[in-house]
This record gives structure tokens, C-alpha cells and sequence, in this order.
């Protein structure tokens, strides 16, 4: 064996040449120098030379056999690469298994949950997103013209059409010498309770105070609370009412069946009710104006095609705090444009469930109250719309629900509608795709999917890219469209589009629950100091 200069070897690679000797038996002494060297290449050492002992240690090296059989290098080739997948098994194991520190062990798992994401992002997750960007612009295509179209109607209508005063006839109610209280049609004022604690006087006192004859006006509260306790205070309110000479009814039923449909429709079954001409819904934390059936009952008077008049809430907390008034811009849109633009070109909207007056003959002649959803107001006016009936808004006179509601309703008379006959097709296409299908169910579920899923997604995934019109553009004209409802509130859109982001999440959820969702959930109503307003509302009041 020959001995280096040096002490120790300096270089891990170590070549050991050996001379060929030609024997008679070479075959036998090749083999037995193929399992030496063999052995020497799978341990992977070499030898470290100690100049004072003579002795050699074992060290990494790599041992030439070159001159051993052509099978003998294949072997070894092969055994060495076996060794070196095994130790490199043994330290991966090592690693995963028996980590030195815990962020050694975190950094590894984050590397093969790093690694597990790069094999799935490109040929899974990014297709994926990729279908559903384009779906997403194609629902914000839809949306923006949308909002478009309404806000170019509303310009045309606030700068050039008539008010509801002059398109219909409409003349003030005054009171006649001769006739007396005869010459006022029959009303029947309706409120629905529920446990209503906090309101049931403001709303009882509201209706008995409204400016027309007494004989000539019905109270009536349905009251389907469930706590004893309030169910006396509220009948004790109709009693004290009474003495004054209201003619006020309290009716309860033994269950609540269909909910507030079921009430209302129970209510239009008494003998009493059939001298009415027209029933006004008022909830039980409304306050209308002593004037409300003045101003509002000469439209249904003077035209016989009329089946509802809409009065616009007002809102006696909006300033309360900045979540009040987040709410105050989500619905004022929906009260001064789109009901505004529906009552101008297509004499249709759907009703709000409260603050109108329904010709009773029109109710019962689109199929009266029905519970089959939880959004019976929309149901009614749907149907009576489908009948030729007529509706107004008039501008200076609830979430969950709001979702799933409409897109049951829509499932349940999509047929209904495109097959009815007495109305035109233009309005068929404005009521199945405009008030339906985009106000209804495309708005809620683009708001959430594309700035609460697609957009965060597209982050991550690199290989999908949103196009900047989609992203900035078409969103922010939506977004300043939607503030036409309340130019006051203007500089808060910040705020609101967040609180719209929030709130998709709720109305996206009642859009996939449609077929479940048919159950009333009704929210404590608080009392509100009043504030000078036609109609009103109590905003933080809950609308499932």
C-alpha cells in the first residue's frame, strides 16, 4: 500500500491504482477483488493516514475500479446508488420525523405544503379560477349595465318626466257638506305584531291618529306574540284606543301559521272587512304621517287600474353612527331608483311588505296572501303584476330573507311569467331578467365571489390574471352609481363597499338556502325618539 507524503489525505476523492497481474486463475482473482473494492465502495470511506501511528482511519472517498469485469462495474454501480438513496431516505426521515428544533420542524412542513401547492396550482387550481374570472366579468358586465340603465332612467326622470301626480289622476281628498264621511271610502289599516314590547304603542297610536273619518277607517292589529305578557299590554292598548271611539280590533290566532302571510291573510277574512275597499300594511315600527291616507287613497280613487300605491320610507336613525348610515345607502338605492325607475316605465316593482295601500279587489284577484316563500310582498305583487295590474311609487310621501326569498319566488313563477299573456314582452324581459335575475341573484353573488373568492385566489395563483376593466374600473362605476340614492353620504363609500363585502357574505348564504329557507325570524324592534318623517322605519330593526 503506498503512503501519501502528507500526514492525512487532503481531497475526499481517493484513487487507488492497482498493478494487473496476469495469473493462470485470473477469473477467480478478478471476483475476489470485485467484492473487496465492492465493499469499499458501498461503506463510501477511505482511509486517513496518521503519520505518528501508521495507523489509517475511515474517510468519504470514491474508489476507481476500472479494471474489473464489465459485470463487476455494473454491480457496483448499481450498490452504490442504492447506498446513496438510503442514506439520503435516512436523512429525509430524520428531518421529518426527528426535527432538532420546532421551527426546523414548522420550516419543513411549510416546504412540503409549499411543494404540495405547486403540483396542484397549475394543472387544478388555476383552470379553475381562470373559469371562474370570466364568469365573474361576465356578471359584472351584466351588473354594470344595469346600474347603468338605471341611473340614465332616473336622470330622465327626475329632469323630464311627469310626477305621479300628473302621469295619473289624482285630486285631494276634501271633506263634503252633503255627503259627510260617505264620500271617504271604507280602509282597513293592518299591523302585524310579534312580540313588538319596545313599539306596539308608537305604531297603534300612528294609525289612530291618521286624518279620516273614524267610520270610515279599521284597525287592525294581529298580534301573533308568543309572550303572554306583551300579548295583554298590546290588548290593553287597543282597549284604552277603543274608549276614544277608534274602531280598532286586536285578533290573535292559535298558531302562526304562514307567519306574517298568514296573519294578513286571516285578518282579510273577517265579515267586517269585506265593506273595505283598500287595506294599508303598516309594520309594527312604523310611524306613518297623519296625512298618509290622504295624499296617498286618490290614486287608487281616480284610477281603477291601480292595484297598490308605494310610499318611500324615511329612516329616523340614519345618523345614529356609521353603520346606520351604511345601511341607509344600501336601501335608499333601492327606494329611489329602482322602485323610482320601475313605477315610471313599467308601472311594476315589488311591494315592501309595509308603508303601502293594496286595493283589496286586486289582492284577491292575483290569489291573496300566499306563505309558500318569505317574501309574500314580492310573491303579491309579482302575481297581480301578471294580471295587468298597476302600481305607483311615490318618492316624497328588509337581508337574509331579501335573498333567499326572491330567488325562491323566482324558481317558483319564472314559467308563470314567461308565459303570461296579458302583459307585453318587453315588460316580461324587465321582470325575469332586470328585476329578477340581476337585481336579485346576480348582484348578491358577484359582490361575494369576485372580491371575496376570485380576487384573493388570483394572488396565489399567478397563472391567472384578472384584466384591470374587471378589477377597477367597472366595479368603481358601479360603486358611484350605487351612491345615487344618497348623494349625502357620498364621501362614506369607502365604508360602504366594505359593509356591502360583509353583507354579500349573508345574502350569498340565503341564495344557496332559497329551497330551504321559508321560516320567519323576527328581530326585537327598539324605540327610536321621533324625528320628523313621512314614512318611517327603524333601521337597526333585523330583517331575516
Amino acid at each position: 500500500m503506498i503512503k501519501p507524503q502528507s500526514g492525512k489525505i487532503a481531497h475526499s476523492r481517493v484513487t487507488f491504482i492497482l498493478p494487473i497481474i496476469v495469473l493462470p486463475n485470473s477469473g477467480e482473482v478478478a471476483r475476489k477483488l470485485e467484492v473487496l473494492f465492492l465493499a469499499e465502495t458501498e461503506s463510501r470511506e477511505s482511509r486517513e493516514w496518521s503519520a505518528e501511528t501508521g495507523i489509517c482511519s475511515l474517510k468519504p472517498c470514491t474508489i476507481s475500479t476500472a479494471f474489473l469485469s464489465e459485470e463487476g462495474r455494473k454491480e457496483g454501480r448499481r450498490r452504490s446508488s442504492r447506498s446513496v438513496e438510503q442514506k439520503q431516505m435516512a436523512e429525509v426521515s430524520g428531518k421529518s420525523f426527528l426535527p432538532e428544533s420546532l421551527p426546523g420542524y414548522t420550516a419543513d412542513i411549510a416546504g412540503q405544503l409549499g411543494l404540495l401547492w405547486e403540483l396542484i396550482r397549475v394543472p387544478l387550481i388555476a383552470p379553475l379560477l381562470r373559469v371562474c374570472v370570466y364568469i365573474c366579468l361576465a356578471m359584472s358586465i351584466m351588473v354594470f349595465m344595469e346600474r347603468l340603465y338605471m341611473g340614465v332612467v332616473i336622470v330622465l326622470v327626475k329632469l323630464f318626466w311627469k310626477k305621479p301626480e300628473k302621469r295619473y289622476r289624482w285630486e285631494p281628498m276634501k271633506d263634503d257638506l252633503e255627503m259627510g264621511s260617505a264620500a271617504f271610502p271604507m280602509v282597513l289599516v293592518q299591523i302585524p305584531m310579534f312580540n313588538e314590547k319596545e313599539v306596539y304603542k308608537i305604531s297603534i297610536g300612528a294609525a289612530c291618529n291618521l286624518s279620516w273619518p273614524a267610520d270610515r277607517l279599521v284597525i287592525q292589529v294581529l298580534d301573533d306574540s308568543t309572550d303572554f305578557v306583551i300579548k295583554d299590554m298590546v290588548e290593553k292598548e287597543c282597549i284604552r284606543w277603543a274608549s276614544k271611539g277608534i274602531n280598532i280590533r286586536y285578533q290573535i290566532r292559535e298558531t302562526r301559521g304562514g307567519y306574517k302571510a298568514g296573519a294578513l291573510k286571516e285578518g282579510l277574512k273577517h265579515d267586517y272587512v269585506k265593506e273595505c275597499e283598500y287595506v294599508v300594511i303598516f309594520d309594527a315600527d312604523f310611524r306613518p304621517e297623519p296625512d298618509f291616507l290622504r295624499r296617498s287613497v286618490p290614486f287608487l280613487i281616480h284610477n281603477p287600474d291601480i292595484a297598490l300605491v308605494q310610499a318611500r320610507w324615511r329612516f329616523v336613525n340614519s345618523d345614529e353612527c356609521l353603520l346606520t348610515r351604511m345601511q341607509e345607502m344600501s336601501l335608499d338605492y333601492h327606494f329611489t331608483v329602482e322602485q323610482e325607475v320601475g313605477s315610471a316605465t313599467h308601472a311594476f316593482f315589488g311591494f315592501n311588505g309595509t308603508g303601502g295601500i293594496w286595493r283589496i279587489a286586486a289582492i284577491n284577484e292575483a290569489g291573496g296572501w300566499k306563505d309558500r316563500t318569505t317574501v309574500e310582498d314580492m310573491d303579491l305583487a309579482v302575481r297581480a303584476g301578471l294580471k295587468g295590474w298597476k302600481f305607483v311609487y311615490l318618492g316624497d310621501l328588509q337581508q337574509h330573507r331579501w335573498s333567499c326569498g326572491p330567488a325562491n319566488l323566482f324558481r317558483k313563477m319564472v314559467m308563470d311569467i314567461a308565459t303570461n299573456k296579458k302583459v307585453s314582452l318587453y315588460k316580461k324581459f324587465y321582470v325575469i331578467y332586470s328585476f329578477f335575475f340581476v337585481r336579485k341573484l346576480i348582484a348578491h353573488m358577484f359582490t361575494f365571489f369576485f372580491y371575496c373568492v376570485v380576487l384573493p385566489l388570483s394572488i396565489l395563483v399567478p397563472e391567472v390574471e384578472v384584466p384591470k376593466w374587471g378589477a377597477i374600473y367597472i366595479p368603481c362605476i358601479i360603486t358611484t352609481l350605487n351612491s345615487v340614492g344618497t348623494p349625502r353620504s357620498f364621501h362614506l363609500l369607502f365604508y360602504w363597499v366594505l359593509f356591502e363585502n360583509v353583507m354579500s357574505f349573508h345574502r350569498t348564504t340565503g341564495l344557496l338556502e332559497a329551497k330551504r329557507v321559508n321560516e320567519w325570524v323576527v328581530t326585537e324592534s327598539l324605540e327610536i325618539p321621533s324625528r320628523t318623517s313621512p314614512i318611517v322605519n327603524l333601521l337597526h330593526r333585523g330583517n331575516p
